[in-house]
């Protein structure tokens, strides 16, 4: 269930790092445990420990390496016994802060790490073999979910395990572009500026950037993510034990409310951790107190997280798509591939012919069936610009329970010859017939 595959997959950075002027040098020193936080400038900034051990988002740097970190990114360079940072280039914001909350998250990940050398070490008797945390990180918008999880799953790797990935946030995508739910497993620290593996990626594509478009997709989709790595785990004893760490969206009230006890339920989360809302605390404290094997924490949230606003939003969301086909400093050529109208299959999933209002009950509305798979004609011109996901479907009827291998850009849609244009991250035949369409968009900037 690999995701890409040989033929869709982007290949990996590479840490070559650019040639710099030393006239906005800057030294910081840091006392221990404390953390400088920092928001890049629209130009890379550079990086490196001059000395002592500092890490970010749980990731280790290597001592005396300039490390390029590209424009608008927010993040924290951390250390637990002192540092001397040395930086290069602009930024919008740098200061250093002492109050921190980060030895808080490293006892949760203290906690997590004995449930996993228990789970290991347990010998089950009976027919369900021992089963390690599954750690599910709630919280409103801007509280930090994405940065304690990656600091979770970098400790666990830093320890040896292989915990798996689980992003369930639509809006930004941490794994790969927003949009989609998608789990990885994680064998080494993350790298502060790649981030996510992409090569063992099991991906969904929902196709919207809100579960608001289209709530039964979405539960569908995280419910066959859930399934499909239970599976895994049965036949991966160390997988098991390593367990999951689940990131969330920043959608708490309402129906977002009931996807997180969905998303509870579903993974079978044994701990959740709630970052700075005491009312969202209390509410899971109180409807999860029936089941004995879930624990509900609730922690600080770091003094450096940012608010984000909808434009903020937009441009990350944008970038992450461009990132996707060029890489992270447009080190990557995308191919531009055109095909026949009739060699692809354009399915959007929801929708569909609604019942005629004077064939429902009075009072009742027209219902559309939110999984209906319909296909698209291409010939309406409304696919330019849309991102196309390329399903392992074989069959129109599986596409709802597939998941995909890669994404293609439609850049051009010629009516008259009948002929669609996309870029992909490869060349070559596309794995697959059957692309899959959302309300996803990219306008591509040069």
């Amino acid at each position: 269930m690999a995701y890409g595959g040989p033929s869709m997959n982007p290949p990996a950075m590479s840490g070559a790092i650019p040639g710099g002027s030393s006239s906005n040098l800057k030294q910081v020193k840091l006392d221990r445990e404390s953390e400088l936080r920092i928001e890049v400038s629209d130009e890379p900034l550079r990086l490196r420990v001059v000395n002592g051990t500092a890490e970010i988002f749980g990731a280790e740097l290597p001592p005396e390496i300039w490390r390029t970190f590209p424009p608008r990114l927010k993040f924290a360079v951390f250390t637990w016994y002192g540092a001397t940072i040395e930086m290069d280039g602009v930024t919008e914001t740098d200061y250093t802060a002492d109050e921190t909350p980060m030895v808080s998250y490293v006892n949760v990940h203290a906690i997590l790490d004995a449930r996993r050398r228990f789970a290991k070490a347990s010998t089950s008797t009976d027919s369900e073999p021992p089963q390690g945390p599954r750690v599910i990180v709630v919280g409103p918008t801007d509280s930090g979910k994405s940065t304690l999880t990656k600091m979770l799953i970098s400790w666990a790797a830093k320890q040896g395990w292989k915990p798996t990935f689980v992003d369930l946030d639509v809006g930004q995508g941490s794994i790969t572009i927003p949009g989609s739910i998608a789990a990885t497993p994680i064998e080494m620290p993350l790298d502060p500026v790649e981030g996510f593996p992409l090569d063992m990626a099991l991906v969904y594509y929902y196709g919207h950037t809100t579960p608001a478009n289209n709530v039964e997709l979405y539960k569908t989709m995280v419910k066959e993510l859930a399934q499909v790595l239970e599976r895994q785990f049965l036949g991966n004893p160390e997988s098991r034990a390593a367990g999951m760490v689940i990131n969330t969206m920043g959608w708490i009230d309402g129906i977002g409310y009931e996807l997180l006890l969905h998303a509870i339920e579903t993974f079978n989360a044994s701990v959740v951790l709630v970052l700075g809302q005491e009312k969202l605390f209390s509410m899971l404290k109180d409807v999860l107190k029936s089941k004995s094997n879930v624990d509900v924490v609730k922690l600080h949230k770091s003094g450096g997280v940012v608010a984000r606003n909808r434009d903020y939003r937009k441009v990350a969301r944008s970038s992450r798509i461009q990132e996707y086909f060029y890489g992270l400093s447009k080190e990557l050529s995308p191919y531009a591939n055109t095909s026949s109208f009739s060699d692809v299959q354009v399915f959007r999933i929801g929708g569909g012919p609604q019942a005629p209002r004077s064939a429902l009950p009075i009072g009742s509305d027209p219902v559309s069936n939110p999984l209906r798979v319909t296909p698209v004609n291409i010939e309406e011109r409304d696919l330019l610009h849309s991102i196309l996901a390329v399903s392992y479907a074989e069959e129109p009827d599986q596409i709802v329970s597939s998941n995909v291998s890669g994404f293609v850009y439609v850049t051009e849609v010629d009516v008259l010859r009948k002929k669609i244009t996309y870029l992909a991250p490869s060349p070559g035949a596309l794995p697959s017939k059957i692309l899959v369409a959302g309300s996803l968009t990219w306008l591509e900037s040069h």
